[in-house]
C-alpha cells in the first residue's frame, strides 16, 4: 500500500499536478474527520439527553412508588377558561 501511494505521488509530481492532488487529499481527509467528529458530538448529546430523561423518570418513580406515573382520566369537566385562543 505504501509503495502504491509513493508511486502515485511520484507520478503526480512528474506531471506537475502534485499541488492539486495534495489539495484534493487534504479536502477529503478533513471532510471525513469533521463528519466523524460531528456525528460523535451529536451522538454524545443525544445519549446525555436520554440518560438525564431516564434518571429523571426513575427518580420520579422512586419518590412515591404507590402513586401511578399518569393520572387516569376520571371524566372531569374541562377547565372553565379556554386559553388556547
Amino acid at each position: 500500500m505504501g509503495w502504491l501511494i509513493l508511486i502515485l505521488v511520484l507520478l503526480a509530481a512528474a506531471f506537475g499536478v502534485l499541488g492539486a492532488v495534495l489539495e484534493a487529499v487534504v479536502f477529503v481527509v478533513l471532510t471525513v474527520v469533521l463528519s466523524v467528529v460531528l456525528l460523535l458530538t451529536i451522538g454524545w448529546y443525544v445519549l446525555k439527553h436520554k440518560a438525564r430523561k431516564l434518571v429523571g423518570e426513575f427518580d420520579a418513580r422512586m419518590a412515591d412508588p404507590q402513586r401511578p406515573s399518569r393520572r387516569p382520566d376520571d371524566g372531569e369537566l374541562p377547565p372553565a377558561r379556554d386559553d388556547r385562543y
